[in-house]
């Protein structure tokens, strides 16, 4: 979803920031939106679990590009396990600090200074499991309900001037869909009333309503995306 996102932000003329742990992609998503769209797009390595290359980051984006209008957490984690009783400390851990931890601190950087300053939109990229708890992702429910916390405490925080607000996202195809088990989509699916998983593109629409003033009087918000998951 973050490409899409990336592309749609930068054919409305927005400058980027393209950070994630494997910077190669973000070079070549930097590279393709600079030719396309002549915007300005500044690709960044870093772990989003690291609470130094967060801070890392927030400090050479400020540096590069001086000001964050928008701020959208989109890091999503959740690897497999056969049981609950397989699931270690340490997958635990990883997955509390990329889904939860990283944006909790992005959030405080970027939201401080937004709060200063000019203002601005903050998006946390959340998830159906939050509400929809299954038995193959339960770490990961747990740390996006989490987050969907940390939105509403981070508005009423850094309010009027910061809006913050959560994009539950249902089953998409992306990354993390390429590692599913036999038979996971279809059973996905069958609980989706458009009877499909989505497709990366079709969550723009809402992150673009909520970066921008046609949200202006939406914050600490929920907002499903989910094909109508029942």
């Amino acid at each position: 979803m973050g490409r899409e996102m990336v592309r749609a932000f930068a054919e409305r003329g927005a400058h980027v920031v393209i950070a994630s742990r494997k910077l190669e992609n973000c070079e070549a998503a930097a590279e393709e939106v600079r030719s396309e769209y002549g915007v300005r797009a500044l690709p960044v390595g870093f772990n989003v679990s690291s609470w130094d290359d967060c801070d890392r980051l927030v400090e050479t984006v400020y540096a590069d590009l001086g000001t964050v209008d928008v701020l959208v957490n989109n890091a999503g984690l959740s690897p497999l396990y056969s049981s609950l009783t397989d699931v270690t400390e340490a997958l635990f851990d990883k997955v509390v600090a990329l889904n939860l931890r990283g944006p909790f601190r992005l959030m405080a950087l970027v939201g401080e200074r937004m709060a200063a300053g000019d203002g601005g939109s903050i998006i946390n990229i959340g998830s159906i499991e939050a509400i929809r708890p299954t038995p193959h992702a339960l770490p990961y429910a747990a740390a996006k309900a989490a987050l969907h916390t940390l939105s509403e405490g981070f508005s009423r925080a850094y309010g009027p001037r910061v809006r913050v607000n959560t994009v539950q996202a249902g089953a998409f195809l992306t990354d993390i869909s390429e590692n599913w088990p036999d038979g996971l989509r279809q059973e996905m699916e069958q609980k989706v009333a458009l009877g499909r998983c989505g497709a990366p593109a079709e969550v723009v629409g809402t992150v673009l309503y909520l970066a921008t003033s046609a949200s202006s009087y939406t914050t600490g918000a929920v907002i499903r995306v989910d094909g109508g998951w029942q």
